[in-house]
């Protein structure tokens, strides 16, 4: 594959069934709760336009809950929830 494969934190976030909405998601990425590891380098993302590509890691936190996980794979679609837990590992949860 020449090309790197990547999807939008919102469009995977929604994807991966962590929010009910793409503009919830878009609104968690703009609160600035989403942090990005990617290639080694930590940031926190502030755009909902940002990438997540497969092997990153992401923490943010939903509701009380703080989610540490590593993307698996980005989805072609929002699927039902056994797909959605396909496409991430957690390492750990809050």
């Amino acid at each position: 594959m020449t090309n790197e494969a990547t999807c939008r934190i919102d469009v995977w976030l929604w994807r991966a069934r962590f929010v009910k909405t793409r503009s919830m998601a878009a609104a968690l990425v703009e609160r600035g709760v989403v942090r990005l590891t990617h290639a080694g380098r930590q940031t926190r993302l502030d755009k909902p336009s940002r990438c997540v590509h497969v092997g990153d890691g992401l923490t943010f936190m939903v509701g009380p809950r703080l989610i540490d996980l590593t993307v698996e794979g980005l989805g072609e679609r929002r699927g039902p929830a056994e797909e959605a837990r396909a496409l991430y590992a957690l390492i750990e949860a809050n």
